[in-house]
Formats: C-alpha cells, structure tokens, sequence
C-alpha cells in the first residue's frame, strides 16, 4: 500500500513540475512570438524533459537518492513522507500563489527526515547549497557582462545579425533550457523512488520524464502564458543569452550531480540584464527580495513538515514535534500581532510625557 502511495505521490509531484517548471522553460520563445502557437512551445518542453532526463537524469536522482541522508534510512516508509510533502507543499503553495522552488522542497524534505533520525551528509548538503547561491549570481554576471558587451559593440558598429537567425538561435538555447530542466527537475520525484528501491534508474528515468513531459503539454499553459506576459519587453538578443546562460549553468550543475531551482537562475539571467543600464538599482528591485524569500522559504516549508510527518509515523515521537508546533505558533503570534510603535508626541506639558501606563491619566515625571 505504502509503495502505491509513494509512486502515486512522485507521479503527482511529476505532473507538478512538468505544469510549472518545465514549461516555463519555452516561455522567451513563446512570449516573443519566435512560436506562435503556444501548444508548440509547450510540445518543444515535453520533447526536451524526457531528452534531458534519459541523458542526464541520474546524476542528480543519485544525489536524492542517498547523497543527503544515507541509503539505510531511506524505505518506502520515508520515500512515501518525502514525496507526499514534497508534493502537497509545491501543489496547495502553487495553488495560493506562493511560488516555491520544485529542488528546494526536494531537498528541504530529505534534509527533514535525516534531521529527525539525526543523519545527514553534511558535506553534501554545503554544496547544494552554496551552488544555490552560486548558479543563479552566475547567471546575473553573465547576463550583465555580455549585455554590456553588446551595448559597447553595438555602439561602435552598425552590423545586426538577422531576425531569422535570431529567432533560430533562440528556439535552440529555449530547447536547451527544456533539456536542462529534464536532466535537473525529473529527479525530484525519482530521486526518493530510487534510494528506497521502489524503483530503477533505467526504467524510472524515462517513465517519470514522460509524465513530466504530460504534465507540461496538458497543464503548462497557464504557467507559459504568465510567464510569456512578463518577458515581452525582451528583445531577441537578450532572450537568446538569458536562455543559453540558464541551460547551459543548469546542465553542468546536473552533471554534477547538484539539484538547482530553475526559476531563480532564470529571474537572475532576466535581472543581470536590466542591470547592464544601471547596476545600483538592482537591490531595490522587488524581484530580488522574492527570489530571496523563496530562497529561505522553500526548503524550510516543506523541512519542517517533513521533520513532524516522520516524528510522527516513524519514530512515534511527539516531544519535539509539541516543541516545533509550540515555536511555529509563537513565532507567527510575534510577527502578526505585533506592537506598533508608539508615535511620538510633540506637544507641549502635560502631553510631553505620554499618558499612565495604570489608570490612564497623564502623569507628571
């Protein structure tokens, strides 16, 4: 029973990703017209999940699988938790309008089961996350330095490569974004399957890139257009170095083996470019404070209901769990409620010195 759980869990996480992350790997080619058809687009990210999964796919699942907590601990009792919480956050904060990254909930619901059996691979878990950080300011540097380049080029001569080139050029790097997704985001939902041996890397591989791929061509196109509606002010140019520069990052951090959130190393790519005209305003950009809220907010979601769910059903504890439930409660009673700071008051007398703190009356110190 606890197997058909698991595998339908990381089929609905799959379809998930496919409707949100793989889809919105087309969305510079679709938003500038390059595809018209929105349908072709999203068929374009189908083809390059299930392409970049069966090519790539397994050095990120092998990281899932027993690259953050070891491979003894990780049953089909576990695998269940991790997939169930992994897809339940990313569907019901997908469906508020929370956007959370598909990796960072991944891995924010292993690191919680290995919390709670007090087993982790530290120095795995530095590296994911210094990547996290580093992939996505490389995508900004990128961008920057080569919009800067061509600002300085285009100034100086009057040669421009043609639109059909451009339009061609930017279908590949929009393919190559696709592909990259499969090799880094299927893994998700596999990862888990495997380490518990629910499921094989050969015939897992291409049976959950597949329903990522559905996922994307039946479920993508809200995700596309959003997306589409919020790039139109990019040119030609600037798409084909946002998408090359996210494929080509993404790709190499799935040969290594490092689950990426897509979505930030995209928005740093787009952010590096309208910072080429002025670099200090880009920290005051709302942009910026989301990618680091989702930055925190995504693997600490999906951690802590991880961390109570194997408390719970696992280890048959409930003494940290109160505590945790305790603390999240507090924590929210602090933050939402509250106490303003007083506004100061100018006036003169009796008003100088507020009122009593015990009946209310003015007092004189």
């Amino acid at each position: 029973m606890l197997t058909f759980v698991a595998i339908l869990a990381a089929c609905l996480f799959a379809f998930n990703i496919g409707a949100s992350g793989s889809a919105a790997s087309m969305s510079i080619a679709y938003g500038s017209k390059v595809i018209k058809k929105r349908k072709h687009a999203l068929w374009i990210a189908g083809a390059g999940a299930i392409t970049g999964a069966v090519l790539g796919g397994e050095h990120v699942t092998k990281t899932l699988g027993k690259g953050i907590i070891p491979e003894s601990i990780l049953d089909v009792k576990v695998a269940c938790i991790i997939l169930v919480v992994s897809a339940f956050t990313l569907l019901i904060t997908n469906y508020i309008g929370i956007p959370l990254s598909t990796s960072e909930v991944t891995v924010g619901a292993i690191i919680g089961v290995g919390i709670s059996y007090q087993q982790l691979h530290f120095q795995n878990i530095l590296m994911i996350v210094s990547f996290w950080l580093i992939v996505p300011l490389a995508a900004f540097l990128i961008t920057l330095s080569l919009e800067k380049i061509r600002n300085k080029f285009a100034n100086r001569f009057t040669i421009r490569p043609p639109v059909k080139v451009l339009a061609c050029l930017l279908i590949i790097t929009g393919a190559i974004e696709a592909v990259a997704a499969g090799m880094n985001n299927v893994a998700n939902a596999l990862g888990p399957l495997v380490g518990a041996g629910i499921a094989s890397m050969e015939t897992g591989l291409p049976l959950m890139a597949l329903v990522v791929a559905l996922g994307s061509i039946f479920f993508g196109g809200r995700v596309i257009e959003t997306n589409a509606k919020k790039i139109t002010s990019l040119s030609l140019g600037n798409g084909v170095v946002i998408s090359g520069a996210t494929g080509g990052l993404v790709v190499a951090a799935s040969l290594l083996g490092v689950p990426i959130p897509m979505t930030q190393v995209t928005t740093s790519a787009i952010v590096g470019i309208g910072a080429s005209k002025d670099v200090s305003s880009i920290w005051k950009q709302k942009v910026i404070h989301q990618i680091a809220k989702v930055w925190v907010t995504s693997p600490i979601v999906s951690l802590v209901i991880s961390f109570i769910l194997t408390e719970i059903i696992v280890q048959q504890s409930f003494e940290q769990v109160v505590l945790v439930v305790l603390s999240i409660v507090a924590t929210y009673i602090l933050v939402r409620y509250r106490e303003k700071p007083a506004k100061a008051i100018t006036g003169k007398g009796w008003d100088q010195h507020g009122e009593s703190v015990f009946s209310g009356s003015r007092t004189r110190r």
